[in-house]
């Protein structure tokens, strides 16, 4: 049953992905101004400051929760996630939606580290591997179901894709109170850099601000200069406060595990590739080919059905070779997908010929990839850091998600209608680059564990970090 309440909560978490990117061109409609919809790039906030958030506080939750114990902080991340659920239904402004978002991810970053840690506690050491594909697969099964439930949701009012969250967010709090472990405290140490999650969230949005106000202010213009500027000033200040202080939010020494240090490449440049195809799906559904909701979600159910399915099947196959085969076949199969959609587009709807296929491939690329590289990272750090491990990688994943979902907008404009078809070939050609990248850092995991089986002794990592019990596992 705690099993079950952990996995419920990530289901909710990313079942709110998906139907969100389905409702935003509804949002847009119903914020318009003057008569004309919201402009893509602030709708790209409401994709933006939950992304954000997220990343910046993934960490410093995670690590909250090493300290005082994880059930307390899951269960207040799911109160808080559900009553800024209420309150994003409710907004009466997109500006008072992004604010509600902003309050929406601190819940959920309190949730996603934290769940993966008790879930591992509930279950015993030979099925930890099993359980951390689980925890991966059941995102997959949101996906499947976020298109469509999203669509049906947007048909009544796209404020009810806020409100499917309430019972579930109620039901996970009252199970949870009762069938939760306490793992209680395993740091006593100082937390994280807080001012480094400061320099994370005003970095991520300097940069996330100036790709998509650029279309519209001009790459010259000082909005977009000064914009970037910062960025840059910020993300190099992060660094050195990383390399220097006592308690880093990203702890840099990680990233010269060669499997941490691989998989969350890895996992930065395909959240980036997935992000542009995920929104750029449904832009084209609904903006160029005009489609309902539901008449997106549905054709967009295919790719994200099959990611639970290639989970399960090849569980066995990452036992036998590791993580890197899946992740370099993923790449490819997902790189393939953006090819497709480039190479076949066109602005009259065929479904069978275009969209379908890419579709088919890319979620065969994903169920192989996304889930494996978390595992890949997670499973690459010292035991007792599962809750910091995966916030970590899932601060890379919130990271790329931004970045995607900016650049999109940068190469598509503000305004999306048959005539961006150039915009978004370019952006599928990007994505199937950047996922070309993601099949490299398989290698580079099929190399680093050939090295860890050759230098390991005693049934240690040539890092000096145990084997897991359940070998290598995604």
């Amino acid at each position: 049953m705690a099993a079950f309440v952990v996995v419920l909560a990530v289901f909710m978490t990313n079942l709110d992905l998906w139907i969100v990117n389905v409702a935003l061109p509804a949002m847009g409609s119903s914020y318009s101004h003057g008569g004309h919809p919201a402009s893509l790039s602030d709708l790209s906030w409401v994709l933006n400051a939950y992304a954000i958030t997220l990343a910046a506080l993934l960490v410093v939750i995670g690590r909250i929760g090493d300290r005082v114990g994880q059930r307390p902080v899951f269960v207040s991340g799911v109160v808080a996630f559900t009553l800024a659920s209420v309150a994003c239904a409710l907004a009466p402004t997109l500006w008072l939606l992004v604010l509600a978002r902003v309050v929406q991810a601190a819940g959920a970053a309190a949730q996603l580290p934290t769940s993966l840690a008790l879930l591992l506690a509930s279950v015993p050491v030979e099925r930890r591997t099993g359980a951390t594909r689980t925890w991966a697969a059941f995102g997959g099964l949101a996906a499947a179901a976020g298109p469509v439930l999203g669509g049906l949701l947007v048909q009544i009012d796209w404020r009810w894709v806020f409100i499917v969250n309430v019972p579930i967010g109620v039901f996970t709090v009252v199970a949870g109170l009762a069938v939760l472990p306490r793992t209680g405290s395993r740091e006593k140490g100082p937390l994280p850099d807080v001012w480094g999650a400061v320099l994370v969230t005003a970095t991520v949005a300097a940069l996330s601000g100036a790709l998509v106000q650029a279309p519209s202010w001009g790459w010259a213009s000082p909005g977009t200069l000064g914009l970037l500027a910062a960025a840059a000033v910020g993300g190099a200040w992060f660094w050195l406060r990383s390399a220097r202080h006592a308690s880093p939010l990203l702890e840099l020494h990680l990233l010269r595990l060669p499997a941490f240090g691989s998989s969350s490449v890895g996992t930065f440049v395909f959240g980036v590739a997935f992000a542009m195809m995920l929104l750029s799906n449904v832009l084209w559904c609904q903006d160029v080919w005009h489609w309902s909701a539901l008449r997106t979600g549905l054709a967009l159910v295919p790719g994200p059905a099959l990611v639970p399915i290639v989970t399960v099947l090849t569980a066995r196959a990452v036992r036998r070779l590791g993580h890197g085969p899946l992740v370099a076949a993923g790449g490819v199969l997902f790189a393939a997908g953006m090819a497709w959609r480039a190479v076949f587009v066109s602005t009259t709807p065929d479904y069978l010929r275009d969209l379908l296929p890419s579709m088919i491939l890319s979620g065969v690329g994903v169920g192989l990839a996304m889930g494996t590289l978390v595992a890949a990272g997670v499973q690459s750090l010292p035991a007792g850091r599962a809750a910091t491990g995966s916030a970590l990688v899932n601060s890379v994943r919130q990271i790329a998600s931004t970045v995607g979902v900016a650049v999109l907008v940068t190469i598509i404009g503000a305004r999306v209608d048959a005539g961006s078809v150039g915009g978004f070939r370019l952006a599928w050609v990007i994505g199937a680059g950047l996922s070309l990248v993601t099949s490299v850092a398989g290698v580079l995991l099929m190399r680093s564990r050939s090295t860890a089986g050759h230098g390991a002794a005693g049934g240690r990592h040539a890092s000096g970090m145990p084997e897991p019990a359940a070998g290598h596992a995604s």
